[in-house]
């Protein structure tokens, strides 16, 4: 199985890219998973994207711990933490960088055992690419490194997928991709597929073994009654409900049924009374009152009322 990580920030066409290998592989007979990772929801966030691609079932999900091919859109990712460009990675992993370093650099600088190759801005040096071509380029040069997938199916994975976005989107994608195909013909096949780590030979983490303590000792807040009670909880509210007796119709069963802490009770009236100890100041009740009935009123400002010798009803 072929098991390939994209990196690259927001806005950089990741997850078109991993689609783009995708329908490549899946056009030459492979079995495939395409899918990708959000970080932040942000522009310029690191984002991911996971390609497996295998010639019979793929029964594994989920994250790409040891991956065959890294390709990182965005050199800055490669020393920053969070990214994990080099999570996972062994001697036998291909790393491809977009980069103006070579990759010669890279592989110094990083101290990487492996093949690390660096993908400059543009195979053509007079027509350098622009930021919104670089994953077809980095998909180029991808299906290059691989050995199966052909030109002929790489240019119509990319038209198939990016013919929505027109013939002149679509025109300088396949140029790019097609450019860094050819740069990379002297390493054809330099990513092997990868075998999976059998499980016969899985050492279990070594974890600590915590017996269960008795419930009165660990769930003692459960075990005794009337805690809730105990506790005012009224102390968190910013926002105080407030009833208008005037317009109030005297129908709790809709404002106590839906308070969440039962603090709506009903007085002698028949009229509902909001016990200000344990409310919290959701404003369920303000939201669920079909009279309109209920308002709200900031904690601070009744406070400041009271204080002052008003009143508020």
């Amino acid at each position: 199985m072929y098991r390939i990580r994209l990196h690259g920030r927001g806005g950089q066409g990741i997850k078109t890219a991993g689609r783009l290998l995708g329908t490549a592989f899946f056009r030459e007979g492979f079995e495939v998973q395409d899918a990708p990772r959000y970080g932040a929801e942000r522009r310029g966030a690191p984002i991911f994207a996971y390609v497996r691609a295998s010639r019979s079932a793929i029964n594994q999900r989920g994250i790409i711990r040891r991956p065959d091919l890294v390709i990182v859109v965005d050199d800055t990712l490669v020393t920053m933490p969070v990214a994990g460009v080099l999570a996972g990675v062994t001697p036998d992993t291909v790393l491809l960088i977009h980069s103006s370093k070579t990759g010669e650099r890279w592989r110094q600088r990083l101290n990487f055992p492996g093949l690390v190759l660096g993908l400059p801005d543009g195979a053509d040096p007079e027509h350098p690419l622009e930021p919104r071509f670089v994953g077809a380029a980095c998909i180029g040069a991808a299906a290059r490194l691989l050995g199966v997938i052909a030109r002929p199916t790489l240019i119509q994975a990319l038209q198939h997928e990016l013919a929505p976005m027109g013939d002149t989107v679509m025109a300088h994608n396949l140029k790019a991709a097609i450019n860094a195909y050819d740069l990379f013909a002297d390493h054809t096949g330099c990513v092997q597929e990868g075998k999976d780590s059998p499980a016969i030979h899985y050492d279990k983490p070594a974890w600590i073994e915590l017996p269960p303590e008795p419930v009165a000792v660990a769930a003692p807040a459960i075990q005794v009654t009337a805690t809730s009670e105990a506790l005012p909880t009224g102390l968190w509210r910013t926002v105080r409900p407030v009833i208008d007796y005037k317009r109030c119709h005297s129908c709790p069963w809709i404002c106590g049924t839906l308070c969440p802490d039962s603090t709506i009770n009903v007085n002698s009236e028949g009229f509902p009374e909001i016990d200000y100890q344990h409310c919290k100041g959701c404003l369920i009740c303000l939201a669920s009152c079909p009279h309109h009935a209920i308002q709200a009123i900031p904690e601070q400002e009744f406070n400041e009322t009271v204080k002052g010798g008003g009143q508020r009803s």
